[in-house]
C-alpha cells in the first residue's frame, strides 16, 4: 500500500504534457532517459540502428511501441544526426524532437537543412555520464541533481521548449537555457578540454617500467580517470567543437612553455600551483553553488565483513549524512583506514559518539 502511494505522489509532483516518447539511439545516455522516463509511467519506444543493441535496451526498459509520440529523442552521435533526421520528421510531424549530443553549433546547421522541422526541434545536452558507455551500463538516476543544457533558436517554438524543459525535470536535472555558442564555449573549457588534458597525461604512461607504475597513487588515478572514455564518441565531440578548443589549447601550450621556461625559479612554480588551487575552488559542489568545506573523520576498522555497513548503521541511527567515502587498504592487512567527509557539525557528532561505543576513531581533519 505504502508503495503504490508513493508512486502516486512521485507523479502527481510532475504534470505531463506527453505520455509516449521515442528514444532513437540505445546508448549510455538514451538508454538511462528511457530507464529514467519509465519509472514515471511514460511509455518509451527504443530504437537502434544495431539490433543487439536495441535488444538491451528493449528489455532493459521494457520498450513499448508508439504510434505517435509527443517526444522524440535523438540520442545518438552528432555525425550520425544527418541519417535519421529526415526519416523521423517523416514518421512523426507532429512531434517534438529534441538531441543530447555534446556541441550544439553543428546540430543547428543540420536541423536547418530539414524543411520545417527547425521550430519543433529544441537542442540540448545533459551535462551528466559516466566513463564506460552503452545500454549495459545506463542509470536511472544518471541525471538527477544535474544541469541539462537547453539552446533554442528564436525560430523553435515555445511550447516545445516548455515540453522539453518538463521531461528534463522528470529525470530529476535543472534545465539552464543558454545559446548554441555559449553552450559549445562553456563545454570546451568545463568538459572537452580535461578530456583531451587526461589523455595526454594518460598517454605519458605507456612505455612505464611496470615496477614504477606500482608506486601509482590516487592522483593519478583521478587525474586520468576519464582517459578510460570512449575513443570513437570523444573523436567526434573533439572534431565538432575544433574551434573553440584551438583557443583553450594555445592558452593551455602558453602556460606549459612559461612553466619550462621558469623551472629554475621557485616563485613562479608557486604561482602556477597557486593560480590552479584558486581554479579548482570554483568548481561547485555536488548539487551546484558553492562547492561546502567538508570535515574528514579516519576511522581504522578491521578487515572483516560487516564493519562498514555497522558505521554506517550508526550514521542512519544519528541522522548525519556522509557526503564521501575513502577507503585505503593494503592486500594482507589485517586493519583499513577508512576517511569519511561530513559538515563540521555531523563530523564532531559522529566521531563522540563512534568513539564512546568502541570504535577506533582518530582526530578530525578540516
Amino acid at each position: 500500500m505504502n508503495g503504490i502511494t508513493g508512486s502516486k505522489e512521485l507523479k502527481s509532483q510532475f504534470p505531463k504534457s506527453f505520455s509516449q516518447v521515442r528514444i532513437v539511439g540505445s546508448g549510455l545516455i538514451g538508454t538511462s532517459i528511457g530507464l529514467g522516463l519509465v519509472q514515471h509511467g511514460i511509455r518509451v519506444e527504443m530504437i537502434d540502428s544495431d539490433p543487439k543493441t536495441q535488444a538491451l535496451a528493449s528489455d532493459l526498459i521494457g520498450s513499448k511501441v508508439n504510434e505517435s509520440p509527443e517526444i522524440v529523442i535523438l540520442a545518438l552521435p552528432t555525425r550520425e544526426l544527418e541519417l535519421v533526421l529526415q526519416r523521423e520528421f517523416d514518421l512523426n510531424p507532429n512531434s517534438t524532437f529534441m538531441d543530447v549530443g555534446s556541441v550544439k553549433t553543428e546540430v543547428l546547421l543540420k536541423v536547418e537543412s530539414i524543411a520545417g522541422m527547425s521550430p519543433k526541434f529544441v537542442p540540448t545536452h545533459p551535462m551528466a555520464g559516466r566513463e564506460i558507455g552503452g545500454a549495459s551500463a545506463a542509470r536511472a538516476d544518471l541525471f538527477i541533481g544535474r544541469s541539462w543544457v537547453v539552446t533554442p533558436t528564436p525560430s523553435t517554438n515555445s511550447e516545445c521548449t516548455e515540453t522539453v524543459q518538463e521531461l528534463i525535470s522528470l529525470l530529476g536535472a535543472t534545465p539552464l537555457i543558454l545559446s548554441a555558442s555559449d553552450h559549445d564555449a562553456a563545454v570546451a573549457k568545463i568538459s572537452h578540454l580535461p578530456q583531451i588534458f587526461s589523455s595526454l597525461l594518460a598517454k605519458q604512461l605507456i612505455g612505464t617500467k611496470p615496477e614504477w607504475m606500482e608506486l601509482s597513487g590516487q592522483g593519478l588515478r583521478d587525474s586520468t580517470r576519464i582517459a578510460a572514455s570512449d575513443e570513437q564518441l570523444w573523436k567526434e565531440i573533439i572534431y565538432s567543437n575544433r574551434q573553440v578548443l584551438t583557443e583553450l589549447l594555445k592558452d593551455l601550450q602558453i602556460d606549459l612553455e612559461a612553466l619550462i621556461d621558469n623551472l629554475e625559479d621557485p616563485s613562479h612554480i608557486e604561482k602556477m600551483l597557486l593560480q590552479g588551487r584558486i581554479g579548482r575552488e570554483l568548481i561547485p559542489g555536488k548539487h551546484g553553488g558553492k562547492a561546502r568545506e567538508y570535515s574528514y573523520l579516519p576511522i581504522v576498522i578491521d578487515d572483516k565483513p560487516g564493519q562498514l555497513a555497522a558505521i554506517f548503521n550508526e550514521c542512519s541511527t544519528l541522522g548525519v549524512n556522509v557526503e564521501d567515502l575513502v577507503i585505503e587498504h593494503s592486500p594482507g592487512q589485517l586493519s583499513a583506514l577508512i576517511t569519511l567527509a561530513l559538515s563540521a557539525v555531523d563530523a564532531r557528532k559522529l566521531s563522540d559518539h563512534l568513539g564512546a561505543i568502541g570504535w577506533n576513531v582518530h582526530p578530525i581533519r578540516n
